[in-house]
């Protein structure tokens, strides 16, 4: 069910054209920025993977992919969730070494995704994997990699600035980490999102950790993919967002399962039917380099530091007639 709610008096900063604008150098700036941050090389990335290698992301285990057969192949060809799998596999073909990683632009489509101010079915985000040793598999790793995207994030907003000074944009630079279960101890009464929109609108600028295990409620603070992150390593980094009064998911990130961390989580969440797909039997034999890797939201990304309203201000998607109707009403203009 879509849900499309514009501000009273919201009117956009920027105008169309100057939003196309801004959009390319946002993206230029950030992508020049992560990358020397985390040392990571740009490489081209799939549309398109074959489901029986295990590579596609099934993201909650519900949302169906869009697929068609190719008669070339005779195999059946699906478009991607996100490339979470992936780029572990790229890794390894490249035989990167470890403190060194990759970027990629990832366009995906999710046919089940609600349509809100923050969500559309068309997917873009930078997705990035970096190699790592052993001793890296740690807390105080993951936060290092979050405080550095955080940075980058925050510079990527000074730099536009001086572009578009008009811009009100005003970021925490430092992070604030909390644990789904420090969450929910913080707030028994409330949903996992509540949760999030109460701490993030206090700290602004907050990363929540562990996410995809049960908590001692004995419920999930949110749905998680059993085979790329370790449910202890990971979580997203998320912003106030001023203009909707909410909090915004700009980036999930984790280090990625290993060999046990995999085993264990494929039982925990039902999935040992996937244990003979290429890509887990790979990971499984240890054949696979230890990875810290996530995506990072494009329009999202776009929206915050643009003060947007609506996440097809920065993005060329469809929409379902309310949400036309209400952004026409509102004066929002979709691209």
């Amino acid at each position: 069910m879509s849900c499309c709610l514009i501000p009273q008096g919201y009117k956009s900063i920027l105008t169309a054209y100057q939003t196309q604008r801004a959009i390319g150098r946002l993206k230029r700036v950030f992508e020049d920025t992560l990358s020397m941050a985390l040392n990571l090389h740009r490489v081209s990335a799939p549309l398109l993977v074959e489901p029986h290698t295990g590579l596609n992301d099934d993201l909650t285990g519900v949302e169906r992919p869009v697929e068609f057969d190719v008669p070339e192949t005779q195999h059946t060809a699906q478009i991607v969730h996100s490339l979470a799998k992936w780029k572990r596999m790229a890794l390894h073909k490249y035989e990167f070494s470890p403190g060194v990683g990759l970027y990629t632009d990832m366009n995906a489509i999710r046919r089940d995704e609600v349509m809100d101010n923050l969500h559309s079915i068309y997917v873009d985000q930078w997705d990035w994997e970096i190699v790592i040793n052993q001793n890296q598999r740690n807390e105080n790793f993951l936060k290092d990699t979050v405080k550095r995207i955080a940075e980058a994030i925050y510079t990527t907003n000074e730099r536009l600035q001086w572009d578009y000074p008009e811009l009100p944009v005003s970021l925490k630079r430092d992070v604030t980490f909390i644990t789904t279960q420090k969450l929910e101890d913080l707030y028994p009464s409330l949903t996992p999102e509540e949760r999030e929109k109460e701490f993030t609108k206090e700290h602004k600028t907050v990363f929540v950790m562990k996410v995809g295990g049960k908590l001692k409620s004995g419920v999930v603070h949110g749905n998680r993919a059993p085979d790329y992150d370790d449910w202890n390593l990971n979580g997203d980094l998320i912003y106030w967002h001023d203009v909707l009064d909410c909090a915004i998911e700009v980036s999930s990130m984790g280090i990625r399962v290993n060999q046990e961390s995999l085993d264990a989580q494929l039982t925990e969440a039902g999935c040992d039917n996937r244990r003979e797909m290429p890509f887990h039997k790979a990971l499984l034999a240890g054949e696979l380099p230890l990875t810290l890797g996530g995506g990072i939201g494009q329009s999202r990304l776009c929206m915050l530091l643009m003060s947007k309203a609506h996440i097809g201000e920065v993005q060329v998607s469809v929409w379902d007639n309310e949400t036309l109707k209400t952004c026409e009403s509102s004066g929002v203009k979709l691209l």
